[in-house]
């Protein structure tokens, strides 16, 4: 039996974000929030 593959994102320190406003020079002055979901970790199971 094969265990399915296994994906992860690590973004430290709002990685890309900073990657997208040096590809993207109209996101230079907008502001840009990072949000999380984790605060519904454990729900709905």
């Amino acid at each position: 039996m094969s265990n399915p593959p296994v994906f992860a994102l690590i973004d430290c320190n709002s990685f890309y974000a900073s990657c997208e406003r040096v590809f993207r020079p109209d996101l230079a002055k907008t502001p840009i929030v990072v949000l999380s979901n984790n605060d519904l970790r454990g729900r709905n199971r």
